[in-house]
């Protein structure tokens, strides 16, 4: 107990003018990083994508001569020697994004195409040829795998987050539900019990990771959806969804 002869408790210091400076650099850091990784990464893949296209597109349809004949800045001019030199009032224009427009109508086109009966044919007999050459059929082959699984086939996704024990028993993984196991994996590894294929990401990169086969009964289907999963597991853990509801309390709720 406290008397009045007692020192009164000390108070708690202020922080000095350095730590405040500090500690607002490291909050705006904070908040402008990723609006700033973000646009710079945007602008960085729209300039490589007109640095690829642009060369493509014919010299007369280029935005610096559309630009320059729109006001009648010829590229060249006549001296009075008669001799053409380039013209020193032309205007240089450099439009981030061309490219991609270019790129986006150009895909759509040759898309257009090719769910006709004369592209799909087209298309039949120009992979003929390229099955015909040895190391191109090879990466031709797989790079048309990876584009029918990430585009082409949008039906096909996983169905929804689970938890596994992985590596071994009583350590536990995030995974993603594939699809039932079927065929000879089924039957030589089921043992008479359904397996499912479960995709384990790796952090932070969950493009990679591993396939593996578990019985039913042992991958408990969790009630987050796959994005809040997939943030769990590029954060490393730090990012984690909000709490929601069992799905027996969600039944009990809803009768």
């Amino acid at each position: 107990m406290n008397t009045p002869f007692d020192d009164p408790p000390p108070r708690p210091r202020r922080p000095g003018l350095l730590a405040r400076l500090r500690t607002s650099f490291l909050t705006g850091i904070v908040v402008i990083a990723p609006v700033g990784l973000t646009v710079w990464l945007i602008w960085t893949v729209i300039g490589w994508v007109d640095g690829v296209v642009l060369p493509f597109v014919p010299e007369a349809s280029q935005p610096e001569n559309l630009v320059n004949q729109l006001i009648g800045n010829p590229r060249f001019v006549t001296t009075e020697t008669g001799q053409k030199v380039p013209n020193p009032d032309w205007i240089t224009v450099n439009i981030r994004g061309v490219g991609v427009v270019v790129a986006l109508f150009f895909t759509i086109f040759v898309g257009w195409i090719a769910r006709g009966v004369i592209g799909r044919s087209l298309i039949r007999w120009a992979e003929s040829l390229v099955e015909s050459v040895p190391v191109v059929r090879s990466i031709y082959s797989g790079v048309k795998q990876i584009a029918e699984t990430v585009f082409a086939q949008t039906d096909r996704s996983f169905e929804k987050a689970c938890l596994i024990q992985y590596p071994r028993e009583g350590i536990w993984a995030i995974g993603f539900i594939s699809t039932q196991a079927k065929g000879e994996v089924a039957r030589r590894g089921g043992r008479g019990t359904d397996m499912l294929s479960i995709f384990v990401p790796t952090t932070p990169n969950p493009t990679s990771g591993f396939l593996l086969f578990f019985p039913r009964e042992d991958v408990i289907e969790l009630d987050m959806s796959i994005e809040d999963a997939a943030k769990l597991v590029i954060s490393a853990g730090l990012v984690y969804p909000g709490d929601l509801p069992p799905k027996t309390e969600k039944k009990r709720a809803d009768a």
